[in-house]
């Protein structure tokens, strides 16, 4: 063993508690990093080892308001075993009454399931229904007040529950209600599916070995290319939920590494505080003999040995996250996590952590290395030294290695590049305010109350830690803003997209025959209600100017509409919440060859401008049509909206069905439900607050993770605070020791101290106010692509709690060395 590694452990284990800052700045960043990290690979682990229970099997073609035919089921069946099921939306009721349950009615063959296990739980009358009888899941008999062998109303038919569901396979994705499991037979006497309801179907296929998913549905949907058919692998199951995971993963490891960088202050600090008590230390070592070289290697492997630790029990904890999560909030997440240890995203935690932390100790090790051995002999306090050129390069070295692993390792590298060069823009700017600061505060009046003019003299005296304070805190509070705005404006999203005026329900399925009963029905329940009803059907594009969908190698990004069927109207005139922004509507009675009408960002999407042609399958039929006008639709009126619109004429003869929006008073709810129900049991009743709930709760979990980030990036703003107080805590001693023997008593001193902290933040408060509102608005309407609607008062509040917070801890720092007695000073000297 060398003797800088002998000096090294015998001196960390006398006086190692001085680190502490370092230990638990880097334990906090580590963890946070890896906690993320190793969460989202659980996540994702878990989609990727269940993919083709998620789906139901190898391939699966979903069509909407039709069963597969006679040819097209031989066809499948070429390729392996098949399974089918329809799902479609209706309405379930307690034969003794009540308000009506929303519902997702699945109707499945023999076959089914393919793959996975579809259980009872215990108590079961039999192991999956038949004819008239009915399994479901455990909410919706909460919901109805049911339990097995009790009897429910489904459209038409009155159902035998013969258990709740324990576990079913192919359930991934968002639903309006709770499951309900029929036979196909059942299904028949519910009598839900009418021409032109709104129903899909899904066969699903076991395929033979060495077949491959995407080429065996490439093939299928250029066989039949106006059958409607969409293709879906087991990458596709599970494709949207990955890249929120992944999103929401990117978005918060950022915060974790903006966490790091503001942790990374604190070690600085901290490790400043450590060697500069170690200044007798190391002049003696120089009086000795010691070599400025053997010096530096005996701290740095001090430094070393206290990382490794932080950094390892960091990584520990993080490891663990899945474990924690899954037991602790496991419902809450798209699927169980798949629990292992994931070595990616703890090396990616590691080696920033491990980089940070010697970045910020390098120029308290450069100073330490260069303390004379004179010092020995005085205790005065110097002036900071400015790093040397070969310790400004190896501090540059760092800073672009820690830069080259947050972009290489991004799933978004852009949006890395860009948040990294943002966090260092603002650094930089923070850094030259607390330099301005400083000066600016030199040469303002001396205020004529001694505590005011001890606390301003406390912020630029030399030795001051003004500057690194003012990046600390700027970049605290900065990231607090902007997660209160990024926060609030998850939570005002649905309030600010739902209306005073938005409908109470929109109704599905009713048959054209039956819109005068179903008008009459909610009559009789609410009076006043307003309705709104428009013709609709199922369709998808499959030729854009001549080019089919299906030959086309990429889809344009961000081209939803071509990705399965929409729901589509004709009207002769424009709707509510639209306006025409290019083109001309065509007349009222107009009655020529199709004409159409297309949302203006799908256009925009899709390179398609007025004139151009696009083909549009319904029910098998391929149906060419020229874009007449381009409409700006408002989504968030929550009314009945299209993308697509055609004009009156040859798409009438096609089956339909009819859409409806109910405007009624918030407390006839329960009657329009029943009432509906009575009258016409195959509409559907879709409560215009289950869906906003259930959008709420999707919005909540990613808040939740917003704020369980937030929470980690508080508590390294307050290390790093009471870091940067310690580091000044030997020329805080020193002041404390003349002001006491001056007269000056502990309650002013520490009323000097409180303005001092409350003035820095109070002068600080502007710059983070405006950095956070504008890095908020960057995720919430790029990023997260959500509507922009903050809570002023809120985030005010964050600000305000910040402030107080810095002022509590910088107080409750600074007692040790106002604790300091005048026989000590003495007997240090």
């Amino acid at each position: 063993m060398t003797n800088a590694w002998r000096l090294a452990i015998r001196d960390l284990r006398a006086g190692g508690r001085g680190l502490w800052l370092l230990l638990v700045c880097l334990f906090l960043g580590t963890a946070a990093l890896a906690g993320i990290g190793s969460l989202a690979a659980s996540i994702t682990g878990a989609l990727d080892e269940q993919s083709r229970q998620l789906l139901g099997g190898d391939l699966e073609l979903r069509v909407s308001q039709r069963r597969p035919t006679v040819e097209e089921n031989a066809a499948f069946a070429a390729y392996g075993r098949t399974s089918e099921a329809i799902q479609v939306n209706t309405m379930a009721q307690r034969l003794a009454g009540g308000t009506p349950a929303l519902v997702n009615l699945r109707a499945v063959n023999e076959a089914w399931p393919l793959i996975g296990r579809f259980d009872l739980q215990p108590g079961a009358l039999k192991p999956r229904p038949q004819g008239g009888e009915v399994a479901i899941a455990p909410a919706l008999a909460e919901r109805l007040d049911v339990t097995v062998g009790d009897t429910i109303r489904i459209g038409a038919a009155r159902m035998r529950i013969i258990g709740l569901i324990a576990a079913e396979p192919d359930t991934l994705g968002f639903s309006f209600g709770p499951t309900a499991l029929v036979d196909m037979a059942g299904l028949d006497a519910t009598q839900v599916i009418q021409p032109g309801s709104l129903y899909q179907t899904r066969t699903r296929i076991l395929l033979r070995p060495g077949l491959d998913p995407a080429q065996v549905g490439n093939a299928i949907v250029r066989r039949y290319p106006s059958a409607g058919f969409t293709p879906r692998t087991p990458e596709d199951a599970a494709g949207n939920v990955k890249r929120s995971i992944d999103q929401l993963g990117q978005f918060l490891l950022l915060v974790g590494l903006a966490a790091l960088a503001i942790a990374g202050i604190g070690i600085g600090s901290g490790v400043s505080a450590y060697l500069d008590r170690k200044g007798r230390m190391i002049a003696t070592l120089k009086v000795l003999g010691a070599q400025s070289g053997t010096i530096a290697g005996l701290f740095l492997i001090q430094i070393g040995l206290v990382a490794g630790i932080a950094v390892t029990a960091g990584l520990a904890l993080g490891a663990a996250v899945p474990w924690i999560v899954g037991a602790l909030a496991g419902s809450a997440l798209p699927v169980p996590p798949r629990l292992a240890l994931y070595p990616a995203p703890l090396a990616t935690a590691a080696g920033p952590s491990l980089l940070v932390a010697l970045l910020f100790s390098l120029p308290a090790l450069a100073r330490a290395r260069s303390v004379p051995a004179a010092s020995l002999l005085r205790d005065a306090l110097a002036a900071a030294r400015r790093p040397s050129a070969a310790i400004l390069a190896g501090m540059a070295a760092i800073l672009g290695a820690l830069v080259a692993l947050a972009v290489v390792t991004a799933s978004d590298r852009s949006i890395a590049l860009g948040f990294v060069a943002a966090t260092f823009v603002l650094v930089v700017l923070l850094w030259l305010l607390g330099l301005a600061l400083r000066r600016l505060l030199a040469r303002l009046p001396r205020p004529r109350r001694p505590l005011f003019r001890l606390a301003l003299a406390n912020l630029h005296r030399p030795g001051a830690q003004t500057d690194r304070l003012v990046v600390a805190l700027g970049l605290g509070f900065s990231l607090f803003v902007a997660l209160a705005v990024i926060d609030t404006s998850l939570s005002n999203e649905l309030a600010s997209a739902a209306p005073a005026k938005a409908p109470r329900f929109f109704a599905i399925d009713v048959q054209p025959e039956d819109e005068p009963t179903f008008r009459s029905a909610i009559r009789r329940a609410a009076p006043n209600a307003t309705i709104e009803a428009v013709p609709s059907l199922r369709g998808s594009i499959v030729a854009l100017k001549g080019q089919r969908v299906a030959e086309l190698k990429t889809l344009p990004e961000g081209a939803w509409i071509l990705r399965g069927d929409r729901t589509i109207t004709w009207s002769s005139t424009v709707p509510p919440r639209n306006t025409v922004v290019a083109g001309k509507w065509w007349p009222r009675d107009y009655n020529g060859p199709p004409l159409i009408s297309l949302e203006d960002r799908a256009a925009e999407q899709l390179g398609l401008k007025v004139g151009d042609k696009i083909t549009v399958a319904v029910l098998g039929v391929e149906v060419p049509a020229k874009i007449a006008a381009l409409r700006k639709v408002d989504w968030q009126g929550l009314g009945l909206n299209f993308a697509l619109i055609f004009s009156p004429g040859y798409i009438q003869e096609a089956p339909h069905g009819i859409l409806a929006s109910v405007y009624a008073p918030p407390g006839r709810d329960g009657a329009i439900a029943a009432a509906v129900a009575q009258a016409l049991p195959s509409v559907t009743m879709l409560r215009t607050g289950d869906v906003i709930g259930q959008v709420s709760e999707l919005l909540g979990r990613i808040a939740l993770a917003i704020r369980a980030a937030a929470a980690v990036t508080v508590v390294a703003g307050i290390v790093v605070l009471i870091g940067a107080v310690t580091a000044s805590g030997q020329a805080r001693r020193y002041d404390t020791i003349i002001l006491k023997l001056l007269g000056g008593s502990r309650a002013q001193l520490l009323a000097g101290q409180a303005i001092e902290y409350a003035l820095l933040a109070l002068l600080l408060a502007a710059v983070p106010l405006l950095i956070g509102t504008a890095g908020g608005w960057y995720v919430v309407t790029q990023v997260l692509d959500l509507g922009w609607a903050p809570d002023p008062l809120t985030v005010a509040a964050t600000l305000a709690v910040a402030i107080v917070a810095t002022l509590g801890v910088g107080v409750a720092s600074s007692l040790p060395a106002l604790s300091a007695t005048p026989s000590s000073g003495l007997r240090s000297n």
